[in-house]
C-alpha cells in the first residue's frame, strides 16, 4: 500500500467524494483507534425558498493556509494524528458534497470532537464567500458569527 500523508487540504473546483481514501491508510498508523469523516452537502431548501445551488468563492493561498491551521489547531486541542479538509468552490448544485472533514485519533471521543470543532471553525473563520441560488435568484449568505 502506498504511503499517504497524514495531513492534507484541498480546494476542489469539481465534485468531491463523500468518503476519504486516506482513512484506509490512517488506520495503519500507530496509535490510531478511531477515524471520523463528516460530509456536508448543499441543502435543497432554506427559509427563503428552494435552493438550486451555492456558488462559492475563496481567496487562493489564504484559504489553504487557514485550512492547514485548522488541522494544526485540532492536533493540538484533540490530539488527532491525521486530518484532511476538502472544500469545494465554484457552482455546487443542491445535493452535492460541499465539504469533507476526516480525522484520525487514538480514541473516538477526540475524533468526533475534532471533526465537529473543525467544522465549527470552518463556518466562522474560513475565507469562503457564498451565494445561494434560491428560486432562480442569487443571494449572498451572511457570515456565521462565532
Amino acid at each position: 500500500m502506498q504511503a499517504v500523508s497524514p495531513w492534507r487540504v484541498e480546494i476542489a473546483a469539481g465534485s468531491i467524494l463523500p468518503h476519504s481514501d486516506a482513512v484506509v491508510h490512517w488506520q495503519l498508523l500507530p496509535g490510531v483507534g478511531a477515524t471520523v469523516t463528516f460530509t456536508g452537502q448543499v441543502r435543497r431548501d432554506s427559509q427563503a425558498g428552494d435552493v438550486s445551488a451555492i456558488d462559492l468563492e475563496h481567496y487562493p493561498g489564504m484559504s489553504e493556509r487557514m485550512l492547514e491551521k485548522l488541522l494544526q489547531d485540532a492536533a493540538g486541542q484533540w490530539g488527532i494524528v491525521a486530518g484532511e479538509i476538502v472544500h469545494r468552490i465554484g457552482l455546487v448544485p443542491a445535493g452535492e458534497t460541499i465539504v469533507r472533514v476526516s480525522v484520525a485519533s487514538a480514541h473516538r471521543r477526540e475524533a468526533f470532537e475534532a471533526a465537529a470543532g473543525i467544522m465549527d471553525a470552518l463556518k466562522t473563520s474560513a475565507p469562503f464567500w457564498k451565494r445561494e441560488w434560491i428560486n432562480g435568484q442569487a443571494h449572498w449568505v451572511d457570515a456565521v458569527k462565532p
